[in-house]
């Protein structure tokens, strides 16, 4: 089964910051892509990489048995899989949809309700890792989904991604998503924090940063984006407005069934504190001018 499905021609529809090298990491384990964006700059890329054009989703469909969908968020993965000139009207009974997108569980279970009425199998496959995991093709993955479809287009994720994990039916991929969200935003205001205080109080954060990165206070997420910080530099691997609608999708399912989210609420005011800053596009690890500012604030109060 495996040598199978190795090299197959895919549709790849969403060829933005994630979806691009995601894409182009396809193109080098060997497969045929068909291509559709609504930027057409993106789409003549991957077609001098060797990709094919793709002229809607629908026609994307019509041309691959596998379709991966790579978009922002729910409103967008209904309208290019369900709308007019959408996958449902192009793709064949048996038909693969692996939707790559961060999106609310909800959306997801909606669209493979639709199209199993059309016999068209759909998993939900959202990824963590940034642009830069996107371009080593290091990925992590949570799918939801069937398991004989998970492990049957398993050598496809892996194309993409160091880790690719089944979470359970449709929907359990988007709900780890949404729990991987709420780690990494608390975790970055915590950061922040953390070396917003240890500037106040007279200490290099260079310094507070080597001496706990090994321990109990370690993390990933720490080694990630506290160089970006103390090098002011902002140029988005994940960018703050992405942050918010994953935040505002971890709200939303919060509410529906009555999860309390006190600490994701408080980080997403931050965040939205920053966007109306000017800072949306910036990546996420600018958390840490929301502290400095009010930092600044208490100086010139207490001068």
């Amino acid at each position: 089964m495996y040598e199978e499905v190795l090299k197959m021609k895919i549709g790849f529809i969403g060829l933005g910051i994630m979806g691009k090298p995601m894409s182009l990491n396809l193109l080098k384990a060997g497969h045929e892509l068909v291509v559709y964006n609504r930027s057409q700059g993106s789409v003549q890329e991957l077609v001098k990489a060797g990709a094919e054009a793709g002229l809607s989703p629908k026609d994307v469909a019509e041309r691959c048995s596998l379709i991966i969908t790579m978009v922002p968020n729910s409103p967008q993965v209904k309208e290019v899989i369900l709308g007019e000139n959408g996958v449902i009207e192009g793709a064949q009974p048996g038909s693969m949809v692996i939707d790559m997108s961060s999106i609310a569980p909800g959306a997801s279970q909606e669209v493979a309700q639709k199209l199993a009425e059309k016999s068209i199998r759909f998993m939900d496959a959202p990824v963590s890792g940034g642009e830069p995991k996107a371009i080593e093709g290091t990925l992590s993955i949570m799918a939801g989904g069937n398991p004989a479809d998970f492990e049957e287009f398993l050598p496809i994720l892996k194309a993409m991604s160091s880790s690719a994990v089944l979470c359970g039916n449709v929907g359990a991929g988007n709900v780890t998503k949404l729990a991987n969200q709420v780690i990494v935003a608390i975790n970055i205001a915590a950061v922040s924090e953390a070396l917003t205080l240890a500037t106040k109080a007279g200490a290099n954060p260079e310094t507070v940063y080597k001496a706990i990165r090994g321990g109990l206070a370690g993390s990933t997420v720490m080694d990630a984006k506290a160089p970006m910080m103390f090098e002011r530099r902002f140029d988005p691997g994940f960018r703050i407005n992405l942050h918010i609608k994953d935040l505002n999708n971890v709200l939303e399912t919060g509410h529906d069934i009555g999860s309390p989210l006190p600490l994701t609420a408080s980080v997403m005011e931050m965040m939205q504190t920053l966007k109306h800053s000017g800072l949306d596009q910036a990546d996420h690890s600018a958390l840490v001018q929301y502290y400095e500012k009010l930092a600044d604030i208490e100086v010139n109060n207490e001068a």
